[in-house]
């Protein structure tokens, strides 16, 4: 199971520690890092269990679980920019006259109103949980969705892609198996989606890549590899150094 999945699988509970337990190790629901069990791992000369080393690892790559989620796109959020900011400074433990300075804002009663505004949404999300989970165990028969990446750029209905769906266009434009040539790169929005995470999973996800090395990888399957290379960016699935020297997969 690839790290979309497994983070959009997993319970409220687990993404709020940000790693799943599984028989001989715990990974992390933010970057996929596995952390095995039974192992005594040393750090600044301390010596961590498995489950200790998995929580300082959160802390020391990605801040903190909620600093994480709050830095996704506001698409999977729901939050605004502005929402966002402010809802960082109150689990910083900032108060209204501090956030209110710093925001510089009129008076301390609007950061209450956001304030305000912000459980109202968490009362939303309560009762829209449910009721998705209701529908869920009443519609049995309907089509899994192909889970979205979390770092996406542009989240819309170019998403709206089903499992079924998922295979029926790979089998199309790579009909010889995901990794052999592309038979042309897709017009359609939600075909581009599917050819570029199909492309984006034969990379390694732990390593950096020289713009070579990545071209070397995109040129068999595809002659205008810098036409993939420049999509994989641009919808959010690499990042790159500014100066095009190194080249990776977003987590």
């Amino acid at each position: 199971m690839d790290l979309d999945q497994l983070f959009w699988q997993a319970s409220l509970e687990d993404i709020k520690e940000g790693f799943t337990e599984e028989n001989d190790y715990y990974t992390c629901l933010l970057c996929s890092k596995k952390i095995e069990k039974g192992i005594i791992y040393p750090h600044d000369n301390v010596f961590y269990e498995a489950e200790k080393y998995m929580r300082l690892h959160i802390t020391a790559e990605h801040q903190s679980v909620f600093h994480y989620l709050n830095g996704l796109n506001k698409k999977m959020t729901g939050l605004t920019d502005h929402q966002s900011h402010i809802l960082r400074l109150f689990y910083e433990g900032k108060s209204d006259v501090e956030i209110k300075e710093e925001l510089e804002v009129g008076s301390a009663t609007t950061i209450r109103h956001h304030r305000f505004a912000l459980k109202e949404k968490e009362r939303q999300a309560k009762i829209f949980l449910a009721m998705m989970e209701l529908y869920k165990e009443k519609d049995q028969k309907a089509d899994a969705y192909v889970p979205i990446h979390k770092t996406a750029t542009m989240v819309d209905e170019r998403y709206d892609i089903t499992l079924s769906e998922e295979q029926e266009l790979l089998e199309k434009y790579f009909p010889n198996g995901v990794g052999q040539l592309l038979v042309r790169f897709p017009k359609r929005e939600k075909h581009k989606i599917v050819v570029l995470r199909a492309i984006t999973k034969l990379l390694d996800d732990t390593k950096q890549y020289s713009e070579k090395e990545l071209n070397e990888i995109i040129q068999p399957i595809y002659e205008d590899y810098v036409q993939i290379r420049r999509y994989l960016i641009e919808y959010g699935f690499m990042d790159r150094q500014e100066d095009g020297s190194s080249y990776w997969v977003k987590k």
